[in-house]
């Protein structure tokens, strides 16, 4: 059983960075993610990072501006987000898949946090 917490999320200007943090309780061993999901649109991959070398996966839509990144004795994930755009205005959440490579689809994690908001204004 995993918890999740996300913080960090906010209201933004274009071109301006954020930090998303996800908070993990419990068994942490679990490869993690970040989705996202707009009104109207379906859940969108974000990024990835696996638990035992920290391998990275990106969207395309966020490859050189996000960041992930991971602190396994503390049980915390990032999201670094920079050049923020209008369009990644979304709820973020963080999730935990038991794989052990990244995996990009929604349905390979078991636990999902409660999201946090990100707004990015024009």
């Amino acid at each position: 059983q995993v918890q999740l917490v996300e913080s960090g999320g906010g209201l933004v200007q274009a071109g301006g960075s954020l930090r998303l943090s996800c908070a993990a309780f419990g068994r942490t061993s679990y490869a993690m993610g970040w989705f996202r999901q707009a009104p109207g649109k379906e859940r969108e991959f974000v990024a990835a990072i696996t638990w035992r070398d920290s391998s990275t996966y990106y969207g395309d839509s966020v490859k050189g501006r996000f960041t992930i990144s991971r602190d396994n004795a503390l049980n915390m994930v990032w999201l670094q987000m920079n050049s923020l755009k209008p369009e990644d205005t979304a709820v973020y959440y963080c999730a935990a898949s038991p794989s052990v490579v990244v995996v990009r689809v929604a349905s390979e994690y078991d636990y999902w946090g409660q999201g946090t908001q990100v707004t990015v204004s024009s």
